[in-house]
């Protein structure tokens, strides 16, 4: 017998790729369990996959910056910090990437490349540790959202936040709608997503001199002069990145409420005389509006 949950969850999530650097990411999760019936005529009681499956997949990767393990460009050691790890990487394009955080802001997938496949063998066998045993076997789907139109990946983190968005390298997947004057500016939304391919987004009252940054020593050593350096305590821990390519610095917390009001701006500070409207997402189903 077999149960199945579509859009169970949505996991938004970062991850390191030797071609791009630090990419977010969003991807809709979809479930099927296979097993005998239980006590309750059930394979499993959909409160229970409703709940507590997507719990084990949240607390897994959701909020967290995946790490392909088996990656020779990736080096992770202990910061010291109690609980937290330093991670370095060095892509094949592109400057080297540093972070110090709290372990739990990490997943390590065992694989050289962080793709649907290897995620979802990761996630699979997670699960499966942790089901009853009338369920023999779990399937799961991992797919981006269909976009009609333009997108971007971003990565941030958001130190006031009590929650896993605090941690200082998650991402999203986004799409954007833009109006100029009430008028919908395909041309617009096509300059955006391309400025913000692939981008980290940096708050500038985040910035911290290269000599404040805490960084395993390999990564002190191979910072260059351009690397940018950025760091905040929160609940979970303290956080630190050193980055030079693929980075915006933003005059505001990178909450999607205000970076549509950061794009809005934007737009306009081009052309004063216009109105503009930014419908700006945050993964799947859920964003921000801003006008000016």
């Amino acid at each position: 017998m077999q149960l199945f949950v579509n859009d169970l969850t949505v996991i938004d999530f970062s991850y390191l790729c030797k071609d791009r650097g630090v990419v977010g990411e969003s991807w809709i999760v979809d479930v099927i369990l296979s097993g005998d019936l239980n006590a309750e005529s059930m394979v499993l009681d959909f409160g229970i996959v409703k709940k507590q499956i997507k719990a084990i997949i949240d607390d897994a990767v959701d909020h967290k910056l995946l790490l392909p393990g088996n990656d020779q460009h990736l080096f992770i050691e202990d910061s010291g910090r109690d609980k937290h790890v330093y991670v370095d990487f060095y892509p094949e394009h592109i400057s080297s990437i540093h972070l110090q955080s709290p372990e739990c802001a990490f997943a390590q997938i065992p694989a050289e490349k962080i793709t649907e496949e290897s995620v979802t063998r990761y996630l699979t066998k997670v699960i499966k540790a942790q089901l009853p045993e009338n369920v023999k076997a779990i399937e799961l789907t991992l797919r981006p959202e269909v976009i009609d139109g333009f997108y971007y990946h971003y990565t941030h983190g958001l130190k006031k936040h009590d929650g896993n968005c605090q941690r200082i390298a998650h991402g999203h997947r986004s799409k954007i709608t833009l109006y100029e004057n009430d008028i919908r500016s395909l041309s617009l939304e096509k300059k955006w997503c391309r400025r913000w391919q692939d981008i980290y987004l940096a708050t500038n009252s985040d910035a911290i001199d290269q000599q404040q940054v805490e960084l395993s020593q390999r990564g002190q050593q191979d910072l260059t002069a351009e690397h940018q350096c950025f760091s905040y305590y929160a609940p979970q821990g303290r956080f630190d990145i050193a980055i030079k390519d693929n980075l915006e610095i933003v005059d505001c917390d990178s909450t999607v409420e205000l970076l549509a009001d950061y794009i809005a701006r934007q737009l306009q500070a081009n052309n004063p005389d216009n109105r503009y409207k930014v419908v700006a997402y945050e993964g799947v189903g859920k964003g921000a509006i801003g006008n000016v």
